[in-house]
């Protein structure tokens, strides 16, 4: 889960974003979808991002395979304080997240990079374009939650969010882009991108809002 902490996202906004993963992994749904998945549990780490040389490991990686577990990880997310800041380098976190996924000795049946923000600008570091090939060069699929709630930097006058998203970031089989665009709405979208990814549901590159439409 590879979350936004850049200068557009303030410390509300942090938990904001904190407090809908942490209801979307402990809902029924999600868990319901871990139960019924081939090996009944995921493994699972929160990642914040902001510049160049800061892409921080919020929850270390957890094996969530029922109730428990899945709270144990949500308290872990809501007691730790923010740990990323400076303006955005997206390139830089998916290597970081990239890195993650290669160095962890998890041996997981699918890889999935879960990338989360409120625009698709990037200032200096890596490409978007350089860290997303290396990424699905090596199997990981990348998903997008387009934020477009709260305080945050809002909608972008001068492109549209989903678009970029599908053009520039997501990736590989089934790939696609989730929209949160109100307060109410930003945990169910979480959650459904959750049941989707954990179920291995393919949506191919469909921009959705709230809940994914079939």
């Amino acid at each position: 889960l590879l979350a936004d902490a850049s200068g557009s996202i303030d410390e509300a906004e942090i938990r904001f974003q904190r407090q809908g993963y942490a209801t979307a992994i402990t809902h029924r749904d999600v868990l319901n979808a871990i139960r019924g998945g081939y090996r009944q549990r995921i493994a699972v780490t929160y990642v914040e991002w902001g510049d160049v040389d800061s892409q921080e490991v919020v929850v270390p990686w957890t094996i969530v395979d029922g109730p428990e577990s899945a709270a144990k990880f949500a308290r872990r997310l809501m007691e730790t304080p923010r740990l990323a800041f400076g303006p955005n380098s997206i390139g830089n976190a998916i290597a970081a997240a990239h890195a993650l996924i290669a160095d962890d000795e998890i041996q997981g049946s699918r890889q999935v990079i879960d990338f989360s923000g409120d625009s698709a600008y990037t200032q200096g570091g890596l490409s978007i374009a350089e860290a997303r090939a290396a990424a699905l060069a090596d199997g990981i699929v990348i998903n997008g939650l387009a934020i477009l709630c709260r305080g945050c930097s809002g909608r972008p006058v001068d492109y549209d969010l989903e678009a970029a998203y599908a053009q520039m970031i997501i990736g590989g089989p089934g790939s696609f882009v989730i929209t949160a665009d109100k307060d109410k709405r930003f945990a169910a979208a979480v959650r459904r991108k959750l049941v989707l990814e954990i179920a291995g549901i393919e949506l191919r590159q469909a921009a959705v809002t709230g809940t994914p439409s079939r």
